[in-house]
């Protein structure tokens, strides 16, 4: 299933409305979406590196908003919908002993789920669960998220061509690295939680 989203992912990524599809993965991906908005963001500013810093900030906003659905879900809904979306990642079993302690410290788990391949919604469902406060949430988010995709930004709309052909040289490298990352985001989860 992983793998159909992903190369769905990839094919919107070069759809006419691209920009669209960027901003509702990237809203989807902080509340239950499992891909990364990273999928479609990289090919998308490689092909139109002018325009990188556009969807970095597109990929920022959206991901922001959609961390706030995760927040609702966490909050108003965790008994039904955020318990579903927790079992399907696989963190239900430690996840009351991570509530506890979540806001003594949960500014810095947000910032560290934002900016790393960790499954942001989780954490964005955890803050509603906990009842965090929506400003904490909120500031995190900013700031790891429009770190990380500025970062993915500026890194291929400056080395674009390089990166591509390491990429196209490279590809297995590449996929293999970025599955390690993605399911190492998981791993991490579940070692926090």
């Amino acid at each position: 299933m992983l793998k159909r989203l992903y190369e769905w992912m990839l094919d919107k990524a070069g759809h006419p409305q691209a920009t669209k599809w960027l901003a509702g993965i990237s809203f989807a991906e902080s509340s239950f979406f499992p891909i990364p908005p990273d999928v479609m963001l990289a090919p998308m500013c490689l092909a139109k590196p002018e325009r990188a810093y556009w969807y970095a900030f597109v990929c920022t906003v959206s991901s922001v908003l959609g961390a706030l659905l995760g927040y609702a879900i966490g909050f108003f809904l965790f008994e039904t919908v955020g318990i579903a979306i927790l079992e399907f990642y696989g963190v239900t079993d430690k996840f009351d002993l991570f509530a506890q302690n979540f806001n003594e410290q949960g500014w810095i788990v947000v910032l560290l789920a934002g900016f790393t391949p960790l499954p942001f919604k989780v954490i964005t469902i955890a803050a509603g669960s906990t009842s965090m406060p929506l400003y904490i949430l909120i500031f995190a988010a900013i700031i790891a998220r429009s770190a990380r995709f500025f970062l993915v930004a500026v890194l291929l709309a400056q080395f674009g061509a390089p990166m591509k052909e390491w990429i196209d040289k490279n590809f297995a490298l590449a996929t293999t690295l970025g599955g390690i990352l993605f399911v190492g985001g998981f791993v991490a989860v579940k070692w926090l939680v």
